[in-house]
């Protein structure tokens, strides 16, 4: 495609959303970032991966993250020499490198407030990928699960996984993750399966273009 484009995918947890975004990324020809961004904002920035890995979709050392979530507010505190390096920053960092990828190319890029982050960038598409509980369960025992994994338990851990990414999109952003208003598209994954959502993203993507 001769126009440059940025595709963002927001999306529950097992619904498909790294596997639909590389797919996409495939047929397109362009550059996919999912966990990749944590490494070009390492690089960028100077510190060690394991400092953005820990805080990968977390919210910051907030009251509302704590109480949500359950955590200690130290936990979400990372310490570099004799400076205080919070999860604000980490944001900051990783927001300035999503928005250099796309200044000269086009990408999909997966999580990570990208819809936000983006939100002023022209032929912007800004996908939600939901899916039935069923489908999610069974997607994460397939991907996740081993012998030691209890079906009943899935459920919960699909749960907080969501509450997590919409506390995290939520606090930067000021919208909530799963409202409509913050998508250009959204999509049921267990209803049309994997290979008709990339489709679905590309047709939607071709008329935005035109």
């Amino acid at each position: 495609m001769d126009k440059k484009f940025a595709i963002t995918i927001a999306r529950q947890f097992c619904s498909g959303g790294r596997e639909i975004g590389e797919n996409v990324a495939k047929k397109l020809g362009v550059d996919f970032y999912d966990k990749e961004l944590i490494a070009l904002a390492a690089k960028k920035s100077g510190y060690a991966e394991s400092v953005f890995e820990k805080a990968d979709e977390v919210a910051t050392n907030s009251l509302l993250y704590s109480v949500v979530m359950g955590a200690h507010p130290m936990n979400s505190l990372f310490f570099q020499s004799n400076n205080m390096l919070t999860n604000d920053t980490l944001f900051s960092i990783q927001s300035k490198v999503i928005r250099e990828l796309v200044q000269d190319k086009s990408a999909v890029i997966v999580g990570r407030c990208s819809n936000y982050v983006l939100r002023e960038e022209p032929n912007l598409v800004r996908v939600y990928l939901r899916a039935d509980m069923d489908f999610r369960k069974e997607r994460y025992m397939r991907l996740y699960g081993d012998e030691n994994t209890k079906e009943k338990d899935v459920e919960g851990i699909l749960i907080k996984a969501d509450k997590k990414r919409a506390t995290y999109h939520s606090y930067y952003s000021g919208n909530e993750w799963d409202s409509v208003n913050g998508y250009d598209i959204v999509i049921n994954t267990a209803k049309i399966g994997i290979e008709n959502s990339v489709n679905q993203i590309i047709s939607y993507l071709e008329a935005v273009l035109k």
